[in-house]
């Protein structure tokens, strides 16, 4: 009988200890306030392959890649933008000083944008949808 009481209390132990010290699943919501992402289409015209960059807060962050003549989606996440959603985007061509910066862009969810780069960068446009 004793013996009994003392596997019961030492299994009830061990079972307070696994679930103390096990590691809690992290569940993501899609809660009121959390950022969605964004989606970047960028049409390279240029002759040459870009960097693409995103400037928020004083910050630059390497988005990817543009090869010469080509289009390419990038999927932003929404928490690498400001709280206040403005940024700008930076490009600038390998293996020339030629860069090309917008203006401030300010984006809501659900919207898209639009990045054209002419062959002269200075001529390209946004647009955001």
């Amino acid at each position: 009988m004793q013996a009994t009481a003392l596997r019961r209390a030492l299994a009830s132990t061990l079972i307070c200890i696994t679930v103390a010290c096990g590691q809690r699943a992290r569940v993501r919501s899609a809660g009121y306030g959390e950022p969605a992402d964004v989606i970047l289409t960028v049409t390279n015209h240029h002759f040459l392959d870009v960097t693409v960059y995103l400037e928020r807060d004083g910050q630059r962050t390497r988005v990817g890649t543009v090869t010469a003549v080509s289009t390419v989606q990038f999927h932003l996440r929404g928490n690498n933008l400001s709280a206040s959603r403005q940024f700008r985007l930076f490009a600038t061509a390998i293996g020339s000083n030629e860069n090309v910066r917008t203006e401030t862009l300010t984006i809501q969810s659900g919207q898209v944008i639009e990045w054209t780069l002419e062959h002269d960068l200075r001529r390209s446009s946004v647009g955001i949808y």
